[in-house]
């Protein structure tokens, strides 16, 4: 039965308008983006289908474009649609990051790192700089590497954090792998940072290493 013939309640679209997007299934909400069906399934036939076939949303939208556009009923412009939405969804985390305390409320922090670094092939370091009050002033992937690894040069994040007049920092970085337990070099690394930035009155506040499941937080762990 096509979506057009079911009762105005529980179709998608008018389920969202007049419900609200949180009383939507993952199917649903995929099926809105989907917008038709194909030959003998409806949109929300189709999105049960990607759903299983890719093991879950996150999966997903997390797909590289060739393991994307492999989808029944998917292809590069849906692919390019799907990357616009979540890099909207990214900028207007970080423009309502702006204006708090992310460091008092460090799982905001925890969630653009996740938004940002969550399901890519390879590891990036980034960094929150922020202002005296602990707002954030931008936020920076600031080297790319490969699947098991990127080098970072402390010079380069303390002229970065130099030229952004910030007051502290927050590192990130995500392990392609899955796993958020970080390793001796992570250890080092973090330590370096500390020692280097503290020379310029810059405070690490925290570093968070995303993986699976929730970020592991190195000032949660009093590794800091």
């Amino acid at each position: 039965m096509a979506i057009s013939d079911w009762p105005a309640t529980e179709r998608p679209r008018e389920k969202l308008l007049h419900r609200g997007a949180k009383a939507l299934t993952d199917a649903e909400l995929l099926a809105i983006f989907l917008r038709t069906g194909v030959s003998g399934k409806s949109a929300v036939d189709l999105a049960l289908e990607l759903l299983s076939d890719f093991k879950g949303l996150r999966n997903l939208l997390n797909a590289t474009q060739s393991d994307f556009c492999s989808g029944l009923g998917l292809g590069q412009a849906k692919y390019a649609q799907l990357q616009a939405v979540l890099e909207m969804a990214a900028r207007c985390y970080t423009e309502t990051l702006q204006q708090r305390d992310i460091v008092g409320g460090i799982a905001e922090a925890k969630q653009l790192a996740v938004l940002r670094l969550s399901g890519l092939q390879h590891e990036v370091f980034a960094a929150f700089f922020l202002d005296t009050q602990h707002r954030l002033i931008q936020f920076q992937e600031l080297f790319i590497g490969t699947i098991d690894g990127a080098d970072v040069y402390p010079r380069e994040v303390a002229k970065q954090a130099l030229k952004l007049n910030a007051a502290a920092v927050i590192f990130a970085h995500n392990h392609p792998s899955g796993c958020h337990q970080p390793s001796q070099a992570d250890h080092q690394l973090t330590r370096t940072l500390i020692d280097a930035l503290d020379l310029l009155g810059v405070r690490v506040l925290d570093h968070l290493i995303v993986g699976q499941g929730v970020p592991l937080s190195f000032a949660e762990k009093g590794w800091l």
